[in-house]
Formats: structure tokens, sequence, C-alpha cells
């Protein structure tokens, strides 16, 4: 076991470091590890495995959800959602951190992409806050952060990703899962902006009225709609998790193409393309993994890592405290979806043991990997944020610790506080008992 495990770690970290992508990555080192077991039909298990780890129902939902996200993206709802936001929070000091942070939660949540949200909500918001005098790293850093929140609140595709890779764990539980804690780590970021922005004098408040927060609510709501019919028609069981992202695609559609008309007939194959190529990068990743998984659980690799943690301590807040800090660590340099799909059959496994419910694991698992997409080296968001706001990591890295802070102790209360999680599935009788 030790000659496999050692050909797949150091294979992987080698092709890691001279940049090769990692679903490549992924992929060779299984390889090379099949090879490794003198099986001579290494390459059709690779193959095999590969194939079916995306034959899988609930993987559909992916490619519908990052069209419909991408429609949302260019069809003017990030505008509508601002102005809805600017009317609600804008009246207060430092209103405009507020807006940016409340808009990347609602817009994340709707298209489902950190990415998405931070190009979108920072196109216009970092250019508006660096006008109104806010420091340009702050208005980065506080884009680049509240976008990760879409990732905790429904529809998401990583939580679908790791229910399929967990095994036996509700989508639509998941999802619901997911609100509460998104909305905790919103306003963790928000209080660190209501902290810097009063120490700082940061932008005066906005005049506001109820005439205004009532239209431009209006004026927002069928950008909104979209999260009330896929979480209201999964709940309602009209359809599931899978057939809710081809509604979603459907509606995204009719919004940005017939009432929004700000995406055009002839920019739909562009789109479908980009939905298409986006698509392909995750499915490949996810039936990579899948063959790295089978590996893992052939050479008994999260048994023995299980083991060998219980071994150090069965004290669950200790067990905890290392596994987050191990996935801070991985989040550094590897990106959220190949990571849910390597380290869940590993830590799953030690947190099963300690009697956690893999859906409590899940949320945490996510909101650990949301802060890797903002740092450095590997930081998607992070990178399109300096991007947009025309700064560098290095100036801008500073400005983020204290919204590094907030997103950690956010992750504390999720971690420890498990009814936080499981309270909304509960209620709705997502969970069987």
């Amino acid at each position: 076991m030790e000659t496999q495990v050692l050909i797949m770690v150091s294979s992987f970290v080698i092709l890691l470091l001279i940049n090769v992508p990692i679903a490549v990555c992924i992929g060779i080192a299984t390889f090379l590890t099949f090879l490794s077991l003198g099986d001579d039909t290494s390459s059709y298990m690779v193959s095999q495995r590969i194939a079916s780890g995306i034959a899988s129902f609930p993987l559909l939902a992916i490619p519908f959800f990052i069209l419909s996200g991408i429609l949302m993206g260019e069809g003017g709802m990030a505008r509508r959602l601002i102005n809805f936001a600017s009317a609600t929070v804008g009246w207060a000091i430092g209103g405009l951190s507020y807006v940016n942070v409340l808009t990347c939660m609602m817009f994340g949540s709707i298209s489902g992409s950190a990415a998405a949200a931070v190009s979108s909500v920072g196109g216009f918001m970092i250019p508006e806050m660096n006008k109104q005098g806010y420091s340009r790293a702050f208005n980065v850093a506080v884009t680049t952060t509240a976008a990760t929140t879409g990732l905790l609140i429904p529809p998401s595709n990583v939580m679908i990703v790791y229910a399929v890779v967990a095994g036996n764990v509700s989508v639509a539980a998941m999802f619901m899962a997911g609100i509460l804690p998104g909305i905790l780590v919103g306003l963790a970021i928000m209080l660190a902006c209501a902290i810097i922005s009063i120490k700082r004098g940061y932008g005066q408040p906005e005049k506001t009225s109820t005439l205004r927060i009532f239209k431009s609510f209006f004026d927002a709501l069928p950008s909104l709609l979209l999260i009330i019919i896929v979480i209201g028609g999964i709940l309602s069981g009209i359809f599931s998790p899978t057939e809710a992202s081809a509604v979603s695609v459907a509606y995204a559609l009719l919004l940005a193409v017939c009432i929004y008309r700000e995406v055009k007939i002839k920019d739909l194959p562009r789109i479908l393309l980009q939905a298409g190529i986006t698509t392909s990068v995750v499915m490949l990743l996810v039936g990579c993994s899948t063959a790295m998984s089978w590996i893992l659980a052939y050479e008994n690799i999260p048994q023995s890592v299980s083991a060998a943690m219980l071994a150090i301590s069965d004290n669950p807040i200790v067990i905890l405290i290392i596994i987050n800090t191990l996935l801070l660590a991985v989040g550094t340099f590897m990106d959220m979806t190949p990571a849910v799909l390597i380290f869940t059959p590993i830590f799953l496994p030690v947190v099963i043991e300690l009697g956690m419910h893999p859906i409590h694991f899940g949320i945490i698992l996510i909101a650990n990997l949301c802060i890797g997409i903002c740092t450095p080296p590997v930081g998607t968001c992070l990178f399109i944020g300096c991007g947009i706001g025309k700064i560098s990591i290095a100036k801008v890295l500073p400005s983020m610790i204290p919204f590094f802070l907030a997103m950690i102790a956010a992750l504390v209360v999720i971690t420890y506080w498990a009814p936080l999680s499981m309270w909304l599935p509960n209620l709705l009788r997502l969970i069987e008992n």
C-alpha cells in the first residue's frame, strides 16, 4: 500500500507544481497508481471509473445551473439587485460596502457561481466605491469574500458534487442546510465592513424612502423569483433538483432574452459554448476524481486516515480543528471542486465515526473551501477581483485579513453548532431519521 500511496501523492504534487491542470494531475496520478498495481487492464480500469463517475443523474443539474448562471450574469440581473440592495441598506455609514455584500449574496445564490458574482457585481460596485472614496484594496476585498456566500446559499453546483461523492445525501437537504450558514458568513463580512467603515470614515449615508425600496424590489423581483421557483419547486415535490436546473435555464432565458432583453439571440451560441466548456472541465474533474477515490478505497486510505486521526484524539473538537486546519491549507493551492472530490471520501468516514451527520460535514467542507478561493496562489475569486479592481494581489492581501478572520469566525460557529446547518433540513423533513 505504501508504494501506491507514494506514487499517487508524489506524481500528483509534481504535476501540480509544474502547472499541469488539476484534472489532468488527478487523472495521470490515478493511472500511474493503477499501473503500480501490476494489472494489465490499467487503462481500461481508469477509463471505466471515469465513465462511471460522471454517469450520475444528479450531475445533470450542473450544466443547466452553469448555463443559468451565465444567462443571469449577462442578462442585467446584477444591476437590478444592486439597486434593490442600495435602497435597502445604503442608508448606513459605509452603506456601499453593505450593498456590495448583500448583492453578492443574492446574485451568487441566483447564479450559483462565486466567480460570476465577483465579475458581475464587482464590475459595477468596485468602480462606484472607488468614486465614493473607499479604498480600492478594501473594495476588492469586500467583493471577493462576499461572492463566496453564493456557494453556500442554494442553488449551488458544489453542493451537488458533494452530495454525489458522499453518497446517500439528499441534494435538497444540502440546499436547505446551506441557507443559514451562508447568511451567517454574509453577516460576518458585513460586520467587518461596519467596523472598518466606521474606523476609516468610509461613505456617507444615502437617502432612501419606502417608495424607492418598493420600486427597486419589484424591479429586482423577477430575478429573485428564480431562487423561489427552484427551492419551492424542489420542496413541494413538483420537480427534482435535476429537473429544477432545467427549469432555471428556461426561466433565465425568458428573463434575459424576452423580459430584460439584454441578451440577444445572436449571443446564445457563444453563451452555450461557454457553458459547455465550463461543464466539460467540471465533468473531467468529477470523472478523474472518482477513479482516484476508487484507488483510495481499494488501498483502504480513508480507513487508515480515520484510524490515525482517532489515535491522536477521540475528542471531536480536536479532530475538527485538525480537519479544518488541513482544509484551510489545502484551499490555498487547490480549487473547490477537486478539493471536495478528493477529501470527502478521506474525511467523511472520520466525522461519521464521531457521530456527525454527512450534511453538516458537507456545509463545513464548503464553508472552509470558500476561504480558499479568496487566497493565493490559486484563489480564483481573488484573481478576478484584482483584475476588475486593477490592483495587485500584494496590495489587496492586507485588506483581506479582517474578512478572513470574519469568515473563520463564521466557520467556527458552523463547525461546532450543528443546528445552524441541520435545523432547516430537519424542519422540512428532508433527512431520514
